[in-house]
């Protein structure tokens, strides 16, 4: 028996989520409020998610996670993550998360996920890093500059999926670093990156917003 407690908003819970669903596999989904430290410390001992328990067994870093749920190995997480080529790929995406989390951290705090002990608490911790959000919201046009550039780098690596004419696992880790842009008011996605995630979303069968609705 699976569960996953994790955060909505998160990339790192998302990767996994969109791994259960290519997968096909179940799973018991427990949203954590951001200001609940108990229960993730009371698991591993620190507040860090995702946690997945595997028969009360708990787990925490999300690419042994989904080396765990993936027993065909249908993702070749081993070899890509060992691949020259990898450490060039993290790069991305820590550049990709430098450029999204200011922008969608704003909006995220007022998603179902958050109530207001939660929205107070993410704000604090978060805020510490980033600066005031109001800041970051009167600076988004700087952000969405910078990722203007990105995305004519994206682009080009696009064949359809990253690197590649077939799907794998830097589609997960890319795709789940971008979805929260979509949260963010007026802002789009430029039509073929929008179509790869729309692509990546349908063969993970993945809903963020599953769990607000329940």
């Amino acid at each position: 028996m699976y569960t996953l407690f994790h955060y909505e908003h998160c990339p790192f819970c998302i990767r996994v989520r969109m791994t259960f669903g290519l997968l096909d596999k179940a799973y018991e989904s427990k949203v954590l409020p951001y200001n609940d430290v108990k229960t993730p410390e009371s698991l591993t001992g620190k507040k860090m998610l995702p946690i997945l328990s595997v028969n009360s067994k708990p787990m925490n870093e999300s690419l042994e996670i989904m080396q765990l749920l993936d027993e065909t190995n249908k993702l070749k997480i081993k070899e890509t993550i060992n691949d020259p080529s990898f450490p060039q790929f993290e790069a991305l995406l820590s550049r990709l998360s430098n450029l999204v989390h200011p922008l969608a951290m704003p909006y995220w705090i007022w998603t179902p996920e958050f109530d207001e002990d939660s929205r107070n608490y993410f704000l604090i911790q978060k805020e510490k890093k980033r600066g005031p959000f109001k800041n970051l919201v009167h600076n988004r046009d700087t952000f969405i500059s910078a990722l203007d550039k990105e995305w004519r780098e994206l682009e080009k690596n696009l064949h359809p999926f990253f690197e590649s004419d077939e799907f794998g696992l830097k589609d997960i880790l890319l795709a789940s670093h971008l979805w929260g842009l979509y949260v963010v008011p007026e802002f789009q996605f430029p039509e073929k990156i929008h179509g790869y995630l729309q692509s990546v979303k349908n063969i993970c069968k993945f809903d963020y917003h599953q769990d607000f609705w329940r």
